[in-house]
């Protein structure tokens, strides 16, 4: 996924005093998202369906803000080319809700889709500074999901954020990093695998596997961050035991059980002519999807599967 800006919405539920300092508020935003654009981030800001009939003021909504002649026509024109063709988060985390069974995301006891949903697809969210929680470059951020086992898995992140011109320019390395690892879709991401990941190397089935991935699904943006994972712990491993302890990664390996059925599963055909059984997986955050792997020596690692969750004995998908 492009790397785009999702509006805060939280940060919309705190009315300014007056008029004149909503004007400011939105300013603020406004150099804010420039900064960003600047800085390579696409031209798109994704909000909420009713971000028009939001009041940012007593009785001053964003839709008579759009059309106040007291407001920069510049500013103006400029928030609407971020708005008016971008979809829309909410519907997107729907979705995201019913494909990847992710149960909530909350921010200092609230619910917060816009901040879940730029967490999500690795997005970078925009707050107006309507209070002070929101002057920060960095949001934490509390989810529970269900897991494939029907556990409860909770977990608390730190998600890149900005609220003022300073904060997009504190993440300039990490905006440049995202778009350097953007793929539009699972084709580029196979055609630059040798650019993208020099210490992995990928048996044919990964491409084939790849190709099925659609334009715009949201697994592909969580596969190339995984990868990309794999190819900075692999890139370092210089001795040893290959170890992803020190990475956010979430391996683990098969059980006997499961490898004395369905090994052939999880036997694949490697570069080199050999067929290896993969026994190690990483489960990819948000789906329940695992890229398999086989670590062959220091700096080396095979991708041997790429998809949904392979069978086990005691899930059969």
């Amino acid at each position: 996924m492009d790397l785009e800006m999702v509006l805060n919405e939280l940060s919309l539920r705190t009315p300014a005093a007056d008029i004149p300092t909503a004007r400011k508020l939105m300013s603020e935003l406004i150099i804010t998202v420039r900064q960003a654009t600047t800085s390579g981030v696409k031209r798109v800001l994704r909000t909420q369906s009713d971000i028009n009939i939001i009041e940012i003021a007593p009785g001053y909504p964003i839709a008579r803000w759009r059309n106040d002649n007291e407001v920069n026509r510049e500013e103006r024109s400029f928030f609407r080319t971020l708005t008016a063709k971008a979809p829309f988060w909410t519907d997107v985390a729907e979705e995201i809700k019913n494909s990847f069974d992710l149960s909530e995301f909350m921010h200092q006891g609230e619910q917060a889709i816009g901040l879940g949903f730029a967490l999500v697809s690795d997005t970078l969210p925009v707050s107006l500074l309507s209070d002070d929680c929101w002057d920060f470059n960095q949001l934490q951020i509390e989810f529970k999901r269900i897991d494939e086992n029907g556990e409860i898995v909770e977990e608390i992140v730190e998600i890149i954020h900005a609220s003022r011109r300073n904060h997009v320019q504190q993440h300039t390395n990490w905006i440049q990093e995202r778009i350097r690892k953007c793929v539009s879709d699972a084709l580029e991401l196979w055609s630059r695998r040798e650019e993208l990941f020099p210490n992995l190397e990928f048996c044919d089935t990964v491409g084939k596997q790849l190709k099925e991935i659609l334009a715009g699904q949201l697994e592909l943006q969580f596969v190339v961050s995984t990868l990309f994972a794999l190819q900075n712990c692999c890139k370092n491993w210089q001795t040893g035991v290959f170890s992803v302890e020190a990475y956010s990664i979430d391996e683990s390996g098969e059980s006997e059980p499961t490898l004395n059925k369905y090994s052939r599963e999880r036997t694949f055909r490697c570069p080199d002519g050999q067929d290896r059984l993969f026994k190690r997986h990483v489960k990819l955050r948000f789906c329940n999807w695992r890229i398999h792997f086989f670590a062959v020596k220091p700096g080396k690692v095979i991708i041997g599967y790429v998809g949904r969750h392979l069978p086990t004995v005691k899930y059969r998908t």
